[in-house]
C-alpha cells in the first residue's frame, strides 16, 4: 500500500514539475520586434513594435506593458535614458510609444510584458537607430 502512494506522489510531482516546466517554455516562443528599426533624431518620434509568437508568426494583441525603457546602452551611454510614452497601437499585436531621440546614436528599448493566459514575463531589449 506504501508503494503505491509513493508511485502515485512521485507521478503527480512529475507531471507538477513537467506542466510548469512547459508553461515556462512557452513564454520563450513570444518576443518583440521592431517594425522600423531606424527614426529621426528629435523630440516626440514614434517607435512601433510587434509582439510576436515565434513559433505561428502570428501578432499577439492586449498584452500588457509594464516596463519601458529607452537608453544609449548600446554607444555605452546607459545614463543617457529618455521618457517612454505609450501609444494606441494601430493594428492587433502593435504597440507604439513616443519618446525624444536627443542625438543621433544607437538607442536600446527594453519592453517587458505579460501575455494572457502564459506565466511569466516577455523581455526584450532592441535597438533602434536614430539618424540625423
Amino acid at each position: 500500500m506504501t508503494t503505491t502512494k509513493l508511485a502515485r506522489a512521485t507521478m503527480a510531482a512529475l507531471i507538477g514539475a513537467a506542466l510548469t516546466g512547459a508553461a515556462y517554455a512557452e513564454i520563450k516562443n513570444y518576443e518583440f520586434q521592431l517594425i522600423q528599426p531606424t527614426v529621426k533624431a528629435g523630440a516626440e518620434r514614434i517607435v512601433t513594435v510587434r509582439l510576436v509568437d515565434k513559433t505561428s508568426g502570428k501578432a499577439i494583441p492586449d498584452a500588457v506593458i509594464f516596463a519601458s525603457r529607452l537608453d544609449m546602452a548600446p554607444d555605452g551611454m546607459q545614463e543617457m535614458v529618455t521618457k517612454v510614452t505609450p501609444m494606441p497601437g494601430t493594428e492587433p499585436g502593435t504597440y507604439r510609444f513616443k519618446a525624444n531621440f536627443g542625438m543621433a546614436g544607437r538607442w536600446q528599448l527594453s519592453l517587458g510584458a505579460k501575455v494572457q493566459g502564459e506565466t511569466g514575463t516577455v523581455e526584450n531589449k532592441l535597438v533602434v537607430t536614430a539618424e540625423k
